[in-house]
């Protein structure tokens, strides 16, 4: 009978495999909402380069939010490119975040008040 009090061992884990630690995880971006331009990827890193990331942001008061696997997804993207179309709406989200985080108006609601407009103006 298994005993309560101890967690369940894995049966399908080799009894020699030791667990890796995670190394972190830290992804940059630049918002690039007022030229019309999704953001874009600026910086990178695991480990030390990340810890030097993170550094600087909280250095410069830069808004951080964790997301490991959304950061996992975005370090294998070259720098200095645009955020990929899978990530942008989960990248949305925290740039509305951040705004509001700041007290800033968000810069996609008035994209989002822009497109209604339109659609208004061209329906009969």
């Amino acid at each position: 009978m298994p005993n309560p009090e101890l967690p369940e061992e894995d049966p399908l884990k080799p009894l020699n495999a030791e667990a890796l630690p995670q190394r972190q995880v830290a992804v940059a971006l630049k918002d690039r909402s007022a030229q019309n331009l999704v953001p874009q990827v600026t910086a990178a890193g695991r480990g030390e380069v990340a810890r030097k990331i993170l550094e600087i942001a909280f250095q410069n008061g830069v808004k951080v939010r964790e997301d490991a696997n959304l950061a996992e997804l975005l370090a294998k993207f070259e720098l200095d490119s645009p955020v990929p179309t899978e990530a942008l709406m989960a990248v949305g989200e925290i740039l509305a975040y951040v705004y509001q985080a700041n007290g800033e108006p968000n810069p996609f609601d008035a994209v989002l008040k822009e497109e209604l407009k339109k659609d208004a103006e061209n329906e009969p």
